[in-house]
């Protein structure tokens, strides 16, 4: 059976708003846990600022204190970064795949979806955000399990991967960009115990703590870590890594489907991917790691739009409005 492009689009950006979610709950958790200064107390900013939400969140609030934070990614139907958003725009997509994905796929996101609902702002307060937090990447955990047992590795098992993995390293790219440009105070406390602590911080983000210690059990430092985001090939977060995966997908549906379309986004994964292998990280904090994140940004937000101009059956422009990103 050949895959309508409506389903393509809505498997694609059901992949991108569930690894959105996790990646989110991450952030929330150890920004409680972690993510102190000198004085003990968390810069909730910090993730207005890794969203780029500034203008809407001070749209609604005075000032971004925990609880107001806290509100906004967990319950702000409004906001469609929030929690919230995310599950019900995942449950939509999941909903209109009802013919093409399992039951218990449906089942598990319908019922996540319908839990948080239900929570309200007591359930999610400061004392009880970390278990919350585990309690979502949970269960984005078990969908992830669940589409790797019962999905048919057919056309839609290609554009969940390729979804999946183009949320993944824009996550990453951003998390090292906050980090690099908002988090630490000052030049002075390079290398510091708070800058040593916010670098373990943005590796526990990405739940890459333990696998950046088996590589460099002794010392941190922003070459090494921000080396390890982008380029270690054995992190399943990885930029690079990911970018792999994205150009084996893109290559094995249109090989095994003999698909015509696809060529511009497979050429721009190609550059891209040719670019991370080619720069070495102490070349890239020299030239400006800011404006090296925000070309991969760039770059994987010009291979959506390719991607959608040649599967989802729609212009660019619209390609990138029909789903929130």
């Amino acid at each position: 059976m050949n895959l309508l492009s409506r389903y393509a689009e809505c498997i694609f950006w059901m992949a991108r708003y569930m690894e959105r979610a996790e990646n989110l709950a991450r952030i929330l958790d150890v920004h409680e846990t972690f993510a102190r200064d000198t004085r003990g107390a968390t810069n909730w900013f910090s993730i207005v600022q890794l969203n780029a939400d500034e203008k809407d969140f001070f749209s609604r609030h005075d000032r971004p204190t925990a609880e107001a934070v806290i509100h906004y990614y967990m319950f702000d139907a409004q906001n469609q970064n929030s929690l919230l958003s995310m599950l019900r725009m995942a449950r939509e997509n999941a909903r209109t795949l009802r013919p093409w994905i399992s039951t218990e796929m449906w089942t598990q996101i319908n019922v996540f979806h319908n839990k948080l609902l239900e929570m309200s702002v007591k359930d999610v307060a400061t004392q009880n955000l970390s278990k919350v937090c585990t309690w979502i990447k949970e269960e984005c955990q078990t969908h992830t399990g669940i589409t790797e047992g019962t999905f048919y590795r057919d056309q839609g098992w290609y554009f969940y991967q390729m979804g999946k993995y183009i949320e993944r390293a824009d996550q990453t790219t951003r998390l090292l960009d906050i980090k690099y440009h908002t988090l630490l105070p000052s030049p002075v406390e390079v290398g510091s115990t708070l800058d040593v602590s916010q670098w373990t911080t943005v590796l526990r983000c990405t739940a890459g703590y333990h696998a950046f210690r088996r590589v460099y059990p002794r010392g941190m430092s922003p070459t090494t870590v921000a080396g390890f985001m982008l380029f270690n090939e054995g992190f399943p977060r990885s930029v690079v890594m990911c970018v792999r995966q994205i150009d084996g997908v893109l290559t094995r549906m249109r090989s095994r489907y003999d698909l015509r379309g696809g060529s511009a986004a497979m050429e721009r994964v190609d550059e891209l991917l040719a670019a991370l292998l080619s720069r070495p990280i102490d070349a890239v904090l020299r030239d400006g790691l800011h404006e090296y994140l925000d070309w991969i940004q760039l770059q994987l937000s010009v291979i959506t739009t390719e991607i959608a101009q040649a599967f989802f059956g729609v212009q660019p422009p619209l390609a990138v409005q029909s789903q929130s990103q």
